[in-house]
């Protein structure tokens, strides 16, 4: 089973507060990159693997999906959802995805932001998305940067210019990573570029784009914080198709 750090109080409240939480999609610099990877979405059944709160999931539907079924293990999450959702044709669901079952060609498109990093069994996941979806359906997602999971311990250092530095540890050893983010002890699972294209390539599926974000300079205009994603990248975006 997936550590369930969402419905941890003290992690929950602060994640609750970060900008892409309060503001949704807009709060999400990778945004656009990631709209610009997903494919049309008329009459499409959508499933959005770790929903959160689902903002991408009624997004979808804004941009006429069929249906869309949210999944996530968290039930504040799901919760928080349903709340905020009046949509029939949006279903959200607790689920594990370490151990997820879905039915065999069910789905157009399999979306996911930044949960992946989360499951220590990615090779049984993407084996379950692939007979999920349609011949020719998508899979769309978003993942913690290996670089930036492998650099973000130890801390940065201030270089001989006074930028911050962040050294890369054990990038080619993969496996369980643990961090402090709003609580203590969460953990993620690093793998390294090769090995997460790799996997869905061996599943059958057919890489379509790779995307390493990093921030315009118009974003970081708007909010300056952002520079620092240039030093490393932040987020890996993939698209992929049956």
């Amino acid at each position: 089973m997936a550590q369930n750090i969402y419905d941890n109080p003290d992690f929950f409240a602060g994640y609750s507060r970060i900008p892409r939480q309060v503001r949704g999609l807009d709060g999400a610099p990778e945004w656009p990159a990631i709209r610009a990877m997903l494919p049309a979405l008329s009459g499409k059944r959508v499933v959005d693997l770790g929903c959160g709160f689902g903002w991408a999931s009624r997004w979808m539907r804004e941009q006429g999906a069929a249906s869309v079924l949210g999944l996530d293990l968290s039930e504040n999450m799901i919760g928080r959802a349903r709340a905020d959702t009046r949509d029939p044709a949006v279903e959200y669901r607790i689920a594990d995805l370490e151990v997820l079952d879905l039915p065999k060609a069910a789905f157009d498109l399999a979306y996911s932001a930044l949960t992946f990093h989360y499951i220590g069994d990615f090779d049984r996941l993407v084996r379950v998305l692939h007979q999920a979806l349609v011949p020719g359906g998508h899979l769309v997602f978003t993942i913690e940067h290996p670089i930036f999971m492998a650099a973000i311990h130890p801390h940065w250092f201030a270089d001989e210019d006074g930028r911050k530095t962040w050294p890369v540890n054990r990038y080619s050893v993969e496996g369980e990573r643990r961090t402090d983010w709003f609580a203590k002890g969460v953990i993620k699972h690093h793998r390294t570029i090769g090995t997460t294209l790799n996997t869905l390539i061996r599943a059958g599926f057919e890489i379509l784009g790779v995307e390493e974000f990093a921030p315009s300079r118009q974003q970081i205009a708007q909010t300056p914080e952002l520079a620092e994603e240039l030093e490393r990248p932040m987020m890996l975006l993939v698209s992929a198709r049956r």
